[in-house]
């Protein structure tokens, strides 16, 4: 297959600016994070980001798992999950949702300002391949 991955996430928003320093800020997500794996160097536009799993799944239009009024939500691969709640807690941003799927992980949601669904996964740790 040609496709090798996902290449980006663009969305709408009323100030984004604002939006793009919160994930910054809070998340550690957006351009200008990370360093590129051959060069160490950052680049405004791009978030290096770690290799694993990436969820790609189509939801039924009438959904419950997210707002109605939302299109999309973002699923973001974490470590450490009670440490990062911890931290968007003490910067007195609210946790809605808390669960775990067997097999599966961890899972948190929280919303940006301008409410935008995110869900935050700890996926299952796997065990290193026997060698």
């Amino acid at each position: 297959m040609p496709v090798l991955g996902m290449g980006g996430f663009f969305f709408r928003a009323r100030d984004p600016g604002a939006v793009k320093a919160w994930y910054r800020e809070h998340l550690g997500v957006g351009g200008g994070m990370g360093a590129g794996p051959v060069t160490g160097h950052t680049n405004e536009w791009v978030w290096y980001q770690q290799a694993g799993p990436t969820v790609f799944e189509p939801f039924k239009a009438d959904t419950s798992y997210f707002a109605p009024d939302k299109q999309a939500m973002i699923n973001l691969r974490v470590s450490d999950l009670e440490g990062l709640l911890a931290r968007l807690r003490g910067a007195g941003i609210e946790v809605s949702r808390e669960e775990e799927m067997e097999g599966v992980g961890r899972f948190a949601r929280i919303h940006d300002p301008e409410d935008n669904p995110i869900e935050l996964w700890e996926p299952v740790a796997t065990p290193p391949a026997a060698g």
